[in-house]
């Protein structure tokens, strides 16, 4: 294939990008979700999660949601948390917060030629536009599970929007 169809067909394939406050929580654990899911349905999109704020940036997600991940079945150990950047709406084809308040940052640091569908991760579920996942950093290890059955039922409805 010539490099110029290659390119062609990476601009088709959907490129996911997760965010959340510090990227140490939810959104990596929706990036665990959602490359599990790809996994089981075969296919190959690039998949990332950011934060919008700085706070965390070069560390790993908390430990409650590795655990969790990993009980799950998704390995997020080797995940470093990262800050949301204007290019991202270059890089990515779809760009899913997981809460209001970082849609709102997410759309203070959009360029205005920036190509990213963006949108509330639940807005892909049936029956939940609107509704956000809430954090569960400051709550308790169930927080973490209800956080994961949450993301993973997101991931499933992107893979079946976007596989189309």
């Amino acid at each position: 294939m010539s490099l110029a169809l290659a390119r062609e067909a990476d601009v088709s394939q959907p490129s996911i990008l997760f965010v959340c406050l510090g990227n140490i929580c939810r959104s990596p654990m929706a990036e665990g979700a959602m490359q599990a899911e790809l996994f089981r349905r075969g296919l190959d999109w690039e998949v990332d999660s950011a934060g919008t704020a700085a706070y965390h940036v070069g560390n790993p997600p908390d430990p409650r949601a590795i655990a969790c991940a990993a009980e799950n079945g998704a390995d997020i150990s080797g995940l470093r948390a990262r800050q949301a950047v204007p290019n991202d709406f270059h890089r990515f084809t779809h760009i899913f917060a997981l809460d209001d308040k970082n849609l709102a940052n997410l759309r203070a640091i959009r360029p205005g030629d920036g190509s990213a569908e963006l949108g509330l991760v639940l807005d892909m579920i049936e029956g939940r536009k609107g509704e956000t996942v809430a954090d569960p950093y400051y709550a308790g290890d169930d927080a973490f599970d209800f956080t994961w059955r949450v993301v993973t039922e997101a991931a499933s409805a992107i893979a079946d929007k976007l596989s189309r």
